[in-house]
């Protein structure tokens, strides 16, 4: 799709009402909803962090959406594809000012040249506790990627099409908290198994480009 006829479609989803845990529950693990209850006292007090979907056009002015792999480190979302973003720190004046330079650092997409057309649902992360707050942005040039070699392992450019492709949600077998495995609902793109909470917020985006592509 060419980035003209995609921005000046989905600033209509300024309007739209969001789908929340509709579009959640169609990605969501089948233990979350259990973990999720016996995390709720803590969920109260968890961290927050703002992520950015970030969309651009690349050198032929086709659509495509930004995603990182992250490094392999000790912690929950090691080596796991997510959106660029991070936690909330002082600095910031509000959540979006997060997503917007964690993208900055991990991408080197400059804050200022980031369009933010909508904050999607939040979502609660129990392994991490930290609520998640996405975001929705354009960026209408070509941008120069810069990895941030500490924390992220590749930049993945996926194209809009394969993102709205419904034959690339896949069901996965993965490892869980409970020591067991299961079979969970993913996205596969760029050759990248994607699942649990980046799964869920992607189908939400999904949901709502679809009302207006």
């Amino acid at each position: 799709m060419h980035f003209n006829t995609f921005s000046e479609s989905v600033v209509k989803i300024k309007h739209l009402e969001l789908f929340g845990e509709q579009s959640h529950a169609k990605m969501s693990p089948p233990y979350r909803l259990e973990l999720a209850e016996r995390m709720k006292e803590k969920a109260k007090t968890a961290k927050t962090a703002g992520v950015m979907a970030l969309f651009y056009p690349n050198q032929k002015a086709e659509t495509h959406l930004v995603l990182i792999l992250r490094k392999t480190y000790k912690g929950v979302h090691s080596n796991q594809v997510g959106f660029p973003g991070g936690k909330y720190e002082e600095v910031d004046d509000n959540l979006m000012i997060t997503a917007l330079r964690e993208t900055e650092e991990e991408v080197g997409v400059p804050m200022n040249k980031v369009n933010v057309i909508k904050t999607i649902s939040p979502l609660y992360i129990p392994p991490s506790n930290f609520m998640v707050h996405p975001y929705l942005g354009l960026l209408d040039t070509t941008p120069n990627f810069i990895k941030q070699d500490d924390e992220v392992e590749d930049i993945l450019e996926v194209h809009i099409q394969d993102f709205l492709d419904e034959r690339n949600i896949i069901t996965t077998n993965v490892p869980t908290s409970f020591n067991v495995r299961v079979d969970v609902p993913a996205f596969k793109l760029n050759g990248h198994i994607v699942w649990g909470a980046t799964a869920m917020m992607l189908g939400e985006i999904k949901d709502l480009l679809k009302q207006v592509l």
